[in-house]
């Protein structure tokens, strides 16, 4: 079977959220912001894309007086990220083997 790439992982920012995500256990929704550079609207937009695909699970704890929200890709997600990335390596060999 081949794979295809996934219209919800995609759009540029959530493949870069996606991908981050995929190297640590969760991150703090700040850091995510700050590396992506983007308002907490945008980002706010795309978490609740990611989690209404199944693919982020969201986790929130009090620290100093606040709420702190972390964000984690569930099994779902990972296997979706896996199957783009395969969709997007093929489509590069493809195009490599016609570019001179």
């Amino acid at each position: 079977m081949t794979a295809e790439l996934d219209p919800v992982i995609h759009a540029p920012n959530r493949l870069q959220m996606c991908c981050m995500l995929a190297g640590v256990d969760d991150i703090d929704f700040a850091t995510l912001r700050e590396a992506l550079d983007v308002s907490e609207s945008v980002l706010s937009k795309h978490i609740k894309t990611l989690e209404d695909a199944g693919y982020l699970k969201i986790r929130k704890t009090p620290s100093e007086g606040r709420v702190r929200t972390w964000l984690a890709l569930t099994a779902a997600g990972r296997k979706a990220l896996k199957g783009h990335l395969a969709a997007l390596k093929a489509l590069m060999a493809g195009a490599e083997g016609g570019v001179a």
